[in-house]
């Protein structure tokens, strides 16, 4: 779909110089002499680079539609971990770099969206929450809960994240998996 230059919007994904890239910040500029512009911070999906670019109202630019799928996590096998879609039960392999440190929160028949441009995966999200058991918690200081102040635990998955001193080993407590934080105790 072509936009007009000044319509681009922050999340914005453009088709720019043959690369896929998402659009950051974006400023609309008026200057005293000249027509309009929209000076954009573009960031490069595909690589990691970033580039400012100037978009006259008069230009048009081809914006991208991603293609988002539900798949199920079945295993890891190596460094590639097996998704299945659950329309037509096909799997495919991504490594686990794809998904970076957050693979850890990945659990059996667990449901994530990956996104793809023409058939290539370019993203996944995982679900915002998950429920993990707490395998080791340090014991409460004595004082310590005067202010509120978290203690290290280590969950089953081996991530490390910090928790109230109520905490104990063998609770199970919902995580956030952006942030990598405890939010609550598990029902």
């Amino acid at each position: 779909m072509k936009i007009n230059g000044n319509e681009i919007r922050p999340g914005n994904i453009i088709l720019h110089n043959g690369d896929l890239y998402v659009a950051v910040k974006t400023d609309h500029v008026k200057p005293g002499k000249g027509g309009a512009f929209a000076q954009v911070e573009l960031k490069s999906i595909v690589g990691n680079t970033k580039l400012n670019e100037r978009f006259r109202s008069s230009e048009t630019v081809e914006r991208v539609r991603l293609e988002q799928k539900d798949f199920q996590y079945l295993y890891s096998q190596d460094d590639m971990l097996v998704f299945m879609d659950t329309e037509s039960y096909e799997q495919i392999e991504l490594p686990a770099d794809f998904v970076g440190d957050r693979a850890a929160f990945l659990q059996d028949g667990m449901m994530v969206t990956v996104e793809s441009y023409e058939g290539k995966p370019l993203g996944i999200s995982l679900p915002g929450q998950v429920t993990l058991e707490v395998s080791e918690a340090d014991p409460v200081v004595k004082g310590q809960t005067a202010a509120s102040s978290y203690k290290p635990a280590i969950m089953e998955n081996g991530v490390r994240v910090m928790v109230p001193p109520f905490i104990t080993a063998g609770e199970r407590i919902v995580v956030d998996t952006n942030e990598v934080t405890y939010v609550r105790r598990a029902d």
